[in-house]
């Protein structure tokens, strides 16, 4: 009989940053298990459900009984099965052993590589409550959990203590014991709004039980919920709430029956810089701060609560007393910032340590100022307003207020600066030389700004691969991906007219200044930086053909990656496109086994009328060719490229190549690098070939 399958696990408060991970992968591993045994199939639908007590699924056309089926176990080869006289081997006379089936009940099957035994074994199904208990235990075993704990007396592990077990299908408790707990049907609603236990009739009505006893199981339903809350909360004060999907997701993890309150703070608070604000009640109170139309903050915040009663005023008036400390830290950090001066602090950087084997924060910032001073000036930029940047951009990490929350770096920067009245293009500068923190954060703004950022970001990839701590599988404590994808993102979407190759030379020459050691670093980190831009251009929908064309290259002009995208996807609608990419291909082999040192192609020692031909055309083709890349006219030149298909396809008709005469030979090989040349002066078109 197939019905509905329930588990859940009540638990004290689970981790909220990680409880819909959590509840994802436990109900994906039972589900799993589940359709691996036949239990349930491609047509049942898993429900995952989660609340800070409670990791639960539901699965739909579960069988309570495997059916019967055929198990299939395959045996030695035939070959090697049998001795001389055709009877069974030592091998295959264990193979029935372990089996336990007779000769004349083994099956020989061919696979295309060979014949070999099989045992054909019926199995009668088993029950449900013969397996779900230990499908369950080894799910938990499986999830992402760093720490795990013990409680009372018992030996069982989990991420917080676990209080009661259901394991229900349809409205039948299936027996079972997982983490020293047995099944049944009992569990709990909300700990302060529901009335005694609630027992769950049917599976199917786990949902609606809950929600009686007033908890929304559902953690997507319970964010949007709060979602639509905090919305219609904000409307009704004529404010919006500050975007934060973090925090959102958080509070939803945190609340079973979401209810939204606004309170109110001091206005006098609002001489502090808002981001500090905003942090501070987002990150240690958990509210969500109200902003004015013009995205100004206000005295007033929300408040996600998990109560839900008709006179909200003690919530209200708790959470404000609460958060009134939190507010008067940050301005008491604010003004002794202030007090104590910003740009004098740049002297004490240098006996804060950056890397044992990269020196202090004072010898970063003194290439830092270095780099992005050459930057600015091949940017036509002031170089000595981005040096100072480049000087001044870490001092704030020796600020009250960074210390306190380090996610404002760069931002308290700017408004200590201003402070102190530098010119808001510098503090701007200071601010923005992080960006882009994450994906799809905005980039900095004007060519210093760039520059310091630039620096920033490249003093890190070549200090750290210099010194062979380069990123491998998912480690990356320096954040060497997301500092390569920076520099990417500024040099092409900006764009800047700047080579790789010798941005990361001059990070490099600012670093072995210092005395640094370095190891070589400019083709590791090359390649490094190539693969992190082949990633971004797949994620942008460029077709994987094209990518590979281009980066086959190794372009250091970042900035003009994109127009060679474009003029290579527009070549490759071209009817010629295909068989010159197979041309190009072939070419590129017959060069791999020539002479390195090919001579220019001699007009005197060419003899088919069919190597005269493409001779004249590659004369005609190279000046306009290699016009239209100097004019980053990629897509003209490949036009022009594709001008000469009738010629070369003739060529391979006609002609020859490896012909014993060495001169006549290394002439024709001249003649195909020539136009190799041309053909790869915009990409490798060969990579185009099927």
């Amino acid at each position: 009989m197939n019905d509905t399958l329930l588990i859940e696990l009540r638990t004290e408060e689970l981790p909220p940053k990680s409880l819909r991970q959590l509840s994802e992968a436990f109900a994906d591993a039972v589900f799993a298990a589940l359709k691996a045994q036949q239990f349930a199939s491609s047509e049942s639908v898993c429900t995952a459900f989660a609340t800070p007590r409670r990791l639960a699924l539901t699965i739909s056309d579960v069988a309570a009984r495997q059916p019967d089926r055929v198990l299939e176990r395959k045996g030695p080869a035939v070959a090697g099965g049998l001795d001389a006289s055709g009877e069974p081997g030592r091998a295959l006379q264990g193979f029935m052993r372990s089996a336990g089936v007779a000769f004349e009940q083994l099956h020989r099957v061919a696979d295309g590589k060979g014949e070999y035994f099989v045992a054909r074994l019926e199995k009668t199904g088993e029950a449900l409550a013969a397996h779900l208990a230990e499908i369950v235990a080894q799910a938990l075993k499986k999830l992402p959990i760093p720490k795990v704990m013990r409680w009372g007396d018992s030996e069982h592990q989990f991420v917080r203590p676990v209080h009661s077990l259901i394991l229900l299908h349809g409205d039948a408790v299936v027996p079972g014991e997982v983490l020293g707990l047995r099944s049944g049907r009992v569990t709990l609603g909300h700990r302060f709004l529901s009335a005694g236990e609630i027992v769950v009739g049917n599976a199917a009505e786990y949902v609606d039980q809950l929600a009686a006893g007033k908890v929304v199981a559902s953690f997507s339903e319970r964010r949007a919920a709060v979602a639509a809350q905090l919305d219609a909360a904000a409307s009704r004060l004529d404010a919006r709430i500050n975007p934060s999907d973090g925090l959102l997701e958080e509070v939803t993890a945190l609340v079973e029956w979401p209810a939204v309150y606004a309170g109110k703070f001091e206005a006098e608070y609002l001489e502090v810089p808002q981001e500090c604000l905003i942090l501070t009640m987002q990150q240690n109170q958990k509210y969500f701060p109200l902003l004015d139309a013009g995205g100004k903050l206000l005295n007033r915040f929300l408040i996600v609560s998990n109560m839900q009663v008709d006179d909200p005023g003690p919530i209200v008036s708790g959470n404000e007393r609460v958060v009134r400390p939190r507010l008067a830290d940050a301005r008491f950090f604010y003004n002794q910032d202030r007090k104590n001066g910003f740009t004098t602090r740049a002297t004490r950087l240098g006996a804060v340590v950056y890397h044992n084997r990269l020196g202090s924060l004072g010898d970063r910032a003194q290439r830092l100022g270095r780099v992005a001073r050459g930057i600015a000036e091949r940017l036509g930029a002031d170089g000595k307003a981005a040096e100072t940047v480049g000087l001044l951009a870490k001092v704030d990490l020796l600020t009250d207020m960074v210390g306190e929350f380090p996610e404002l770096q760069g931002i308290m920067g700017r408004y200590y600066l201003l402070h102190e009245g530098n010119p808001p293009e510098l503090a701007d500068a200071v601010e923005q030389h992080y960006r882009p923190r994450f994906a799809g954060d905005a980039l900095p703004q004007g060519n210093i700004a760039c520059a310091a950022a630039l620096a920033d970001k490249l003093d890190a990839l070549v200090g750290f691969f210099g010194i062979g701590q380069v990123p491998t599988g998912d480690k990356d404590p320096f954040g060497l991906r997301r500092a390569a994808l920076g520099v990417l993102r500024i040099l092409m979407e900006t764009p800047l007219p700047l080579d790789l190759a010798e941005l990361i030379e001059a990070a490099a020459q600012a670093l072995k200044t210092q005395g640094i050691q370095l190891e070589p670093v400019a083709q590791p980190l090359l390649t490094f930086m190539l693969d992190r831009l082949r990633g971004t251009l797949r994620d942008g929908g460029h077709s994987i053909d094209i990518i590979e064309a281009v980066l086959a290259q190794q372009p250091t002009r970042i900035d003009l990656v994109p127009a060679r995208l474009a003029a290579v996807r527009e070549f490759q609608k071209m009817p010629e496109a295909l068989a010159l990419a197979a041309a190009n291909k072939r070419i590129g082999n017959i060069l791999k086994k020539a002479e390195t040192d090919l001579p220019e192609p001699d007009v005197a020692l060419l003899e088919e009328d069919a190597e005269k031909a493409l001779f004249e055309r590659v004369v005609l083709i190279a000046p306009l060719v290699s016009s239209h890349v100097a004019n980053e006219d990629y897509a003209d030149a490949l036009t022009v490229l594709a001008s000469v298909r009738a010629e070369v396809d003739r060529f391979f008709e006609e002609v020859m190549v490896n012909v014993p005469e060495p001169l006549l030979r290394g002439n024709r090989l001249g003649l195909l690098k020539t136009l190799f040349d041309q053909f790869n002066a915009v990409a490798d078109i060969a990579k185009l070939a099927v």
